[in-house]
């Protein structure tokens, strides 16, 4: 009964792959469930628990990539 993980190399682009294939069988499991598949809101809950999971893991360097885009929004805030 032990969890065991194995660690995964993948490059950025395919966990942008990855997380966009997640993102659309989120939106389909959303209409079935939404038309009463309730084995359908079953497995969106786990897909949408993976698509957290995945946004924890996510690498760091498209964070600094929004941050020095955006940066000056958060100093003109602090100085205005």
């Amino acid at each position: 009964m032990f969890d065991r993980q194995q660690k995964l190399e993948i490059s950025p682009e395919q966990f942008a792959i990855i997380e966009e294939a997640l993102h659309t069988q989120s939106k389909i499991l959303n209409v079935q469930a939404s038309a009463g598949g309730s084995n359908a809101r079953r497995r969106l809950n786990e897909v949408k628990g993976v698509l957290a999971f995945m946004a924890a893991q996510k690498p760091a360097a498209n964070d600094n990539e929004s941050r020095a885009v955006f940066g000056w929004f958060g100093k003109t805030r602090v100085s205005g």
